[in-house]
């Protein structure tokens, strides 16, 4: 399984399942969207080689950009070439957005 929808991805929430959710919207993208899925860490795709290892092996990884195109899409077979089990969000953000789904803000200031 390399993708997950919508549904399945709130289902997981909801359900409690154990899984690492990582946003890699360009910081642009994501500070102009000012939201974040709830549950969602953000990491720039830029930089995957550096935070790759810090990605909990022990459960899988769904990976989040704007559109689930090229960004989520490329992060997850890296990931997955290297041994985790990292899908994309069908959709990505917008996705989740156009669905109606719960978002948090961003809060001024953060630098994550």
């Amino acid at each position: 399984m390399d993708r997950i929808s919508v549904c399945e991805l709130e289902e997981w929430q909801r359900t409690g399942r154990a899984f690492t959710l990582l946003d890699v919207r360009r910081r642009q993208v994501r500070d102009k969207d000012a939201a974040d899925i709830p549950g969602s860490t953000w990491h720039n795709p830029d930089e995957l080689f550096t935070w790759k290892d810090a990605v909990p092996r022990d459960r899988p990884a769904v990976i989040i950009c704007a559109h689930g195109h090229e960004l989520s899409q490329g992060a997850a077979a890296t990931l997955r070439a290297l041994g985790l089990d990292a899908r994309y969000l069908i959709d990505g953000f917008s996705g989740w957005r156009d669905s109606r789904r719960r978002l948090e803000p961003i809060l001024n200031g953060e630098q994550p």
